[in-house]
């Protein structure tokens, strides 16, 4: 939840969208309890009897984050909640219920027990694929705020909006991996320079319109409302001002960020007198209209005519008027503020300084269990992996090594990166080859790399597919569309066999691949450059030669030709020769018509165009 309020949507104008390559090499925090929840219905939707949910979308989410996005996930689980979290807890489910239905609570336990076993099975999915994990003493999301505050993670993936409470500088709301627009962002510096808000008036705004730890907040606020109170004191003030009001003082009227009047009282010595001058009815300038009468009034035409009858929603703009207004939309101001400070007041016990030490984590409730930040990606155990989601999702032990290539692929170019050795094999069976061609996949170019099946290794690894079906792959466009696949499954490797050797075909990441095999890249773009000059060449050359073909036939430099060149008239034909008698040239004419005429009644059936073509004759 979060802020209460719908405090998202006031966020989102300030959010932005990134690509599948933003977390390239960045380090992530996940709050795991809120990626299992926010996923979970879409896969129920999808696949209504699909066995354990949870640990599908987990298993294929780490897998795409970690080699398609190439992001380096740390996963943060929740701690005990706080006893007003439980209590919040509580009062959400029971909206609505009878207090004394038992059996609902006992429900609500039961579910609360379930969803604790579907994430301690994704702790071990996790640790089976050499994950980072942390346990947060309390909240999830306030140890992903610590790690990114301290600078430890460069972002936080989660929907709860606490987080920037908590202090993240940068959470990713939404994820998809199968989409041109992956990641859903905001940073607060962002949200800062667009809606002035801080990190602690952030808190002061949960405070007023409900919270995880107190859903009631302030009765009569909404967040537009929270928004333009708290923006009337600065960042450092705002917490203490909220206490000053929850016992009774209203504070000193201030200037809001948003207010373009100067809220203060005109000084005696500004010469202001406190009744208007008098102003002309009919124009709604200075004066009056008698006085008008005599004396036109300069604001309207100056030149001795009558005033001009003033439009409708006309405002004067003189000096007194411009102060009176002041003065007007400075007193309704502070009727609105003495409003709030009294709505305030009324509630009890606010604010909740439990619930701001909370948020400002003096409770150590961001802490892990064991205060032990240090984070270390291992290796996958393949071997035990296979036989757990082979237990729980019934999967072939093939497929899940294949789902797993992807990942391995990565760590095999990872290292290869860092400390080239020759002998290394990709999951101890298969040598980078070559590359094959560029694939441009969701708007960003990936390489397609060849590996190569080593001698010796063993036929069951990989499950077999036909020559026919790899070629029938491989034969694809190079171009993939957006996919609204909410599982977001990771790409399964091409099969190809060929002359006996198997060979998989995997996409990587081309800077990846250029740091584990430079020279190979080197050669894979000259020849590439090459086959692209040998293609311009043959493109001139069958250029040139259609030219000189064209060049030899008698209508190649002719313009298109007009109707009337094809279908020549006989007016020209039929027109008085000189010296020769018009009346002679006239009855021939009349003749030839006549006969034309008769020609065409002959057959009323023939069609227009053949009568337009006899015409022509």
């Amino acid at each position: 939840m979060g802020v209460g309020g719908n405090f998202w949507e006031v966020l989102k104008p300030y959010g932005k969208w990134e690509g599948v390559d933003f977390l390239r090499g960045k380090r992530v925090a996940v709050d795991l309890s809120f990626w299992i929840v926010q996923h979970d219905a879409a896969v129920r939707r999808c696949l209504p009897r699909a066995r354990s949910p949870h640990l599908r979308i987990t298993f294929f989410r780490t897998i795409a984050l970690f080699s398609k996005m190439g992001a380096f996930p740390v996963f943060v689980v929740d701690g005990d909640p706080s006893p007003l979290k439980s209590q919040a807890r509580m009062e959400r489910f029971l909206r609505g219920v009878d207090a004394s239905a038992i059996g609902e609570v006992d429900g609500a336990r039961k579910r609360n027990g379930l969803f604790q076993k579907y994430v301690r099975e994704c702790v071990e999915l996790l640790e089976l694929l050499g994950m980072p994990i942390l346990k947060a003493r309390s909240e999830a999301e306030a140890l992903c705020a610590k790690l990114n505050r301290e600078g430890i993670v460069d972002a936080c993936i989660t929907a709860d909006s606490d987080a920037f409470l908590f202090g993240a500088k940068f959470v990713i709301k939404c994820l998809h991996s199968n989409s041109k627009e992956a990641f859903e962002c905001y940073d607060l510096s962002d949200i800062d320079a667009g809606l002035g808000l801080g990190r602690k008036q952030m808190i002061a705004i949960a405070l007023l319109v409900g919270n995880d730890h107190d859903l009631h907040g302030v009765h009569g606020f909404g967040v537009d409302t929270a928004i333009r109170f708290v923006k009337l004191f600065s960042e450092d003030e705002v917490l203490s001002r909220l206490s000053e009001v929850g016992s009774g003082v209203v504070p000193q009227l201030q200037e809001s960020s948003e207010s373009s009047v100067e809220l203060r009282l005109p000084s005696s010595d500004e010469g202001l007198v406190s009744a208007r001058s008098s102003h002309c009815s009919q124009c709604g300038h200075p004066g009056s209209k008698r006085a008008h009468l005599k004396f036109a009034c300069e604001h309207c035409t100056g030149s001795g005519q009558n005033c001009i009858e003033k439009p409708a929603g006309f405002r004067c703009e003189c000096v007194a008027c411009d102060q009176a207004h002041k003065v007007k939309e400075l007193k309704k101001h502070e009727n609105w503020q003495i409003k709030v400070c009294e709505k305030i007041a009324l509630t009890k016990n606010f604010p909740n300084k439990k619930v701001i030490d909370i948020y400002l984590c003096n409770d150590l409730g961001s802490h892990s269990e064991n205060d032990d930040l240090s984070i270390r990606w291992d290796k996958p155990n393949v071997e035990s992996l296979v036989d757990f989601l082979a237990y729980h999702q019934n999967w072939k032990p093939s497929y899940i090594r294949q789902r797993m290539l992807p990942m391995l692929s990565t760590i095999f170019l990872r290292e290869m990166a860092i400390n080239p050795k020759e002998a290394l094999l990709l999951h101890d069976q298969y040598e980078f080859h070559s590359i094959q061609r560029v694939k441009i996949r969701h708007g960003h170019p990936y390489y397609v790399v060849k590996w190569k099946r080593a001698s010796g290794s063993t036929d069951n690894v990989l499950h077999n597919i036909s020559n026919e079906q790899a070629e029938t792959e491989q034969s694809d466009s190079d171009e993939v569309g957006d996919s609204n696949d909410p599982l977001d499954e990771s790409d399964m490797p091409v099969i190809l066999v060929d002359d006996g050797c198997w060979y998989l075909l995997t996409d990587e990441n081309m800077e990846l691949v250029q740091a584990a095999f430079p020279k190979l890249v080197e050669k894979f773009l000259e020849e590439k450059r090459l086959k692209e000059s040998k293609s311009k060449q043959r493109k001139v050359s069958k250029n040139i030669v259609g030219a000189a073909d064209n060049s030899e036939s008698p209508q190649s430099s002719a313009s298109q030709l007009s109707i009337t060149q094809f279908y020549r008239t006989t007016k020209l034909a039929t027109q008085a020769k000189p010296g020769e008698d018009p009346e002679n040239s006239s009855c021939k004419k009349g003749q030839s018509t006549e006969k034309r005429k008769t020609n065409v009644d002959l057959d009323r059936r023939i069609p227009k165009s053949v009568k337009r073509r006899l015409l022509f004759d």
